[in-house]
Order: C-alpha cells, then sequence, then structure tokens
C-alpha cells in the first residue's frame, strides 16, 4: 500500500511535514499546498519557502496547483521541474466559495469542454508527470462518469478522487458507491480520499478495495499523526512524540515567521485537530484557542500534556 498525506492550506506547510516525517515516518508522498501561478510567473518568498527541495529533504513531496491558465501551469510545472520534481498534482477538488467562484478548483467540473481543453493544453506540453485530485462533480455525483471518460484521454499518473462533490464540502458523508462504480470503467491508476479518520476505515475501505494500491489521508491524518503507522499494524501515538512533535513544528513555524506570535496563530490551526487525541478536552480547547499571547499559548499546552489522558485507540 501506499499511503499519502493530502494537503491542507495553512497547516501541512514544510515546517509541518519536516516534523511529521521526523516523528511519524510513514507517509509515502506529502502532496503540498496549492501554488495559485498567476501571470507575473514569479514565486513569492511564502511559495519558496514551501516548495524548495532543501526545505522538503529525506521525503517525497508533490507540489500541487491551482488555476484554469493553461501557460500558468506549464510556467509553474516546468519551473518545478527544474528544482528536480518529477511530478505535480492538478488540484480540481478545492471546494471553497472564493475559489470555486473563480472557476478554479472544483469549479472546474462545471465546464467539461473547457477542462479538456485546460487538460489538452497543458497534456501536449508538460515535461513531467501530472496527477490530479478531484472530486464526483459539482452538485451531482453523476457528473463522475463524464469527467472520467474526459481524464481516460490523458496520461494521468494517479487520478485521486474524493468521493464528495462540492457542495458537500467536507460535511457531508462520503459516497464510496461512486468511487467503485468511477473505478470499473477508469482504466489508469486511482487513489482513494475521504473519510479515512480510523484503521478501522481504512482496513474496511481497503478490504472493499483490494485493487487499490493508493490511499490518501487528510483530516484522520492530521488528527492522529501516528494513523498511518497503526494503519500498518505499528503502535498508537505517545505523549511524549506528540508533545515533541509539537514543539517541532512550533519552532519550525517561529523560525520561517521570524515571530512566535504568528507561530502561536498557525498552531492554534493545527491544535483543531490534536485536541481531540484528549479525553475531557473542553476547557483546554478553549484556553489555547483563546490564548492572547505566546506565553499564554506555551501555558495551555503544558497544561493539555500534563493534565490530560490520551484517548485509547
Amino acid at each position: 500500500m501506499q499511503y499519502y498525506f493530502a494537503p491542507l492550506e495553512g497547516v501541512t506547510g514544510s515546517e509541518f511535514r519536516r516534523a511529521h516525517h521526523r516523528w511519524f515516518p510513514g507517509v509515502d508522498a506529502y502532496y503540498m499546498p496549492f501554488l495559485s501561478p498567476t501571470q507575473d510567473h514569479v514565486f513569492t518568498q511564502r511559495e519558496l519557502r514551501n516548495v524548495l527541495p532543501e526545505h522538503n529533504q529525506g521525503f517525497r513531496a508533490v507540489p500541487q496547483l491551482l488555476t484554469k491558465n493553461a501557460d500558468d501551469f506549464l510556467w509553474c510545472a516546468g519551473e518545478l521541474a527544474a528544482m528536480g520534481y518529477d511530478e505535480v498534482d492538478l488540484n480540481l477538488g478545492c471546494p471553497s466559495g472564493t475559489v470555486t467562484a473563480k472557476g478554479k478548483g472544483a469549479g472546474m467540473l462545471a465546464d467539461l469542454e473547457g477542462l479538456d481543453r485546460f487538460l489538452d493544453g497543458i497534456f501536449s506540453a508538460a515535461r513531467g508527470k501530472i496527477s490530479v485530485k478531484t472530486r464526483l462533480g459539482l452538485r451531482d455525483p453523476e457528473e463522475i462518469f463524464p469527467l472520467v471518460e474526459c481524464f481516460a484521454r490523458y496520461p494521468i499518473s494517479l487520478l485521486i478522487l474524493h468521493p464528495r462533490v462540492r457542495q458537500d464540502f467536507y460535511r457531508e458523508p462520503v459516497r464510496p458507491d461512486y468511487f467503485a462504480r468511477a473505478l470499473e470503467v477508469y482504466p489508469g491508476p486511482m487513489c482513494y480520499n475521504g473519510g479515512l479518520r480510523t484503521p478501522e476505515d481504512c482496513a474496511a475501505m481497503q478490504g472493499r478495495f483490494p485493487l487499490v494500491k493508493h490511499w490518501m489521508l487528510g483530516q484522520g491524518l492530521l488528527a492522529d499523526p501516528a494513523l498511518i503507522r497503526r494503519c500498518q499494524g505499528g503502535p498508537a501515538l505517545t505523549r511524549q512524540e506528540l508533545r515533541a512533535f509539537h514543539d517541532q513544528v512550533y519552532e519550525g513555524y517561529a523560525g520561517a515567521f521570524g515571530s512566535r506570535r504568528n507561530a502561536m496563530l498557525r498552531m492554534k490551526e493545527v491544535w483543531f485537530y490534536l485536541i481531540h487525541l484528549f479525553g475531557d478536552s473542553q476547557r483546554h480547547a478553549k484556553a489555547i484557542r483563546k490564548a492572547r499571547d505566546t506565553g499564554e499559548y506555551e501555558s495551555a499546552v503544558t497544561a493539555v500534556f500534563r493534565e490530560l489522558e490520551l484517548l485509547p485507540e
């Protein structure tokens, strides 16, 4: 089995990836939060901090691109190839309203002819492999079947299918029946992504789809950094390694941002997921969320590790 870490904008940056790989190795590829290339054809310093190879050493990282312009895609993919990346991923799944309103992300699924022209434009000139991360469609899961027909015309290295429509966002249940039907008709390799939060979830889906060798985990892996290890039969995380992981991410953010306060704000997003590892955590979660400065934040985190117990597996 190949296990991939799904990207989450604002959370799984290079600092997070390095810490996760150190303390919880086993991820076969980290997909990066998306780059959104523009007609200016320049990387921002923030983007470079995320994608420069020296910030992603020791593990496989795959840049993801969010754009509806083939020329911008090809410029960015070419620059990344020059850095040494052999694959880029096309984001056709982001459900954000600000993204889809511009016809990007899942918004591209609304215009099948336009999507076909875009794919033709990038695959006719691309230098390396292109994977595609998509949803079942915009509003109706039946949309996946004409989409699959379109995708099948191109040499997509891996089709990563999140079995929800855009209108589901991440709230509604996944629709594995539609993944099964898409798997029957799509001729290329496919990856399952969505709703995998426990080892039991992974085992159930792997039992249902024994021919699928690629699995992408997102929010479940954020909420339990050791989830892949547990899926492979290993132990649950310990309080000590979780604390060490937290401290490395926090210090990495502080160094990258040049500000412990900005690092604290980013860590609050991480704690949105991690706090659920602990029982009876409402008061401590509120203390982290309400922390006004780094002193309050660090005291709240220390209290979590001192006073709370990790939940059973």
